[in-house]
């Protein structure tokens, strides 16, 4: 490859990176080419790219954020990586993980790391923690619903209210007559 056709590849994954706020990066090493096929086939149904590139390419990609993704170099960009990108949904890859991995009975993917917000996650041991995130849409839906809840309250208490006093009204006039 080219030194022209890495910077290529540098600036895309940058701009990846760059449009993607929530991203993994995984260790798919061992895995056959059908279990491979299978885990791409998955990510593709899911909404979530998965692409293979070297370590110096994303370190280098990684480098031209704002962000400080230092941590990632001795720990994460190590062997095989490959790397989800799920946009909006920052649980999506971790349940996928998940879901493959019980699909297939396979302990791979395996974990390195992931930005969240620019948040970093470095190991397997945050799988699970990662997989229990709420997506936005699922937060924005529990603020909503906390928000409508009062205002419920509110208006069925005085319909509730407003009945018993036009009840209260009628026999008090009932009784004047």
């Amino acid at each position: 490859m080219t030194r022209a056709e890495k910077g290529v590849l540098i600036e895309e994954l940058f701009q990846k990176f760059s449009v993607n706020n929530n991203f993994y990066i995984t260790d798919a090493s061992g895995m056959s080419v059908a279990q491979t096929t299978a885990l791409r086939r998955l990510c593709f149904e899911k909404g979530i790219e998965y692409r293979v590139f070297k370590n110096t390419l994303i370190q280098k990609a990684l480098e031209k954020m704002d962000a400080d993704y230092a941590p990632f170099d001795e720990k994460v960009l190590k062997g095989f990586s490959g790397i989800m990108f799920s946009g909006e949904d920052a649980n999506s890859p971790a349940k996928l993980i998940k879901e493959f991995r019980k699909k297939s009975g396979l302990k791979s993917p395996m974990l390195k790391g992931a930005s969240i917000d620019t948040d970093l996650f470095i190991g397997e041991e945050n799988l699970d923690m990662l997989s229990s995130l709420k997506s936005k849409a699922e937060l924005i839906g529990e603020v909503i619903g906390l928000l409508q809840s009062p205002a419920k309250n509110v208006i069925s208490g005085l319909k509730g209210a407003g009945g018993k006093l036009a009840g209260i009204l009628q026999t008090l006039s009932e009784r004047e007559n």
